[in-house]
């Protein structure tokens, strides 16, 4: 992908029942709202599956092929199994995003990318933000003793400006890959 530099890329932590994707789903039709594109890479943990069993797609999938392209009129989804390969790492998945102004990662925790910590008190889980220094500001539903700033969960306003200004250029962020990715 050759990158565009007003291409940027804001990660989205927190722990499990936090409400990420929650807030994620309010927060892209606001910045669709304003003109935006957006994209979100998802880390998912072992082995997960966005293939119907006994679809012809799946077959070939099962049968061995690496990649498998399924396209309508609608979309298309590109499945690529690894086959043993290590699991690719944020700057190389990002190298093969379609340009757009936004790109929010979720999960990747130990990828080079500013984050927004996603805090619900409710969850009863201690803060990332002391631990993490790539935690440049938090979305939470309690107020939080800290010099980042802080959006309240139900003001998405707020909350996608605050992603918008904390968010690096996918320069910065595919500069710090590996050479030989």
């Amino acid at each position: 992908m050759p990158s565009e530099t007003r291409m940027k890329v804001i990660g989205l932590a927190g722990w499990s029942g936090a409400g990420k994707t929650t807030l994620l789903s309010r927060v892209i039709p606001y910045l669709l709202g304003r003109g935006l594109r957006v994209s979100v890479i998802k880390h998912a943990h072992h082995e997960f599956d966005v293939d119907v069993p006994g679809k012809d797609s799946w077959v070939h999938r099962q049968s061995g092929a690496t990649e498998v392209l399924v396209s309508s009129t609608r979309r298309w989804a590109l499945m690529h199994e690894l086959r043993g390969a290590d699991e690719p790492r944020l700057p190389e998945l990002l190298a093969k995003m379609a340009p757009v102004d936004l790109v929010v990662v979720e999960g990747f925790k130990r990828e080079p990318v500013n984050k927004i910590e996603v805090y619900r008190a409710a969850n009863g889980k201690p803060l990332l933000f002391p631990d993490d220094p790539r935690v440049v500001g938090i979305a939470s539903d309690v107020a939080i003793e800290t010099t980042l700033p802080i959006a309240h969960l139900d003001d998405i306003e707020d909350v996608a400006e605050l992603m918008l200004r904390s968010a690096s250029p996918v320069d910065d962020v595919l500069a710090s890959a590996p050479a030989d990715i």
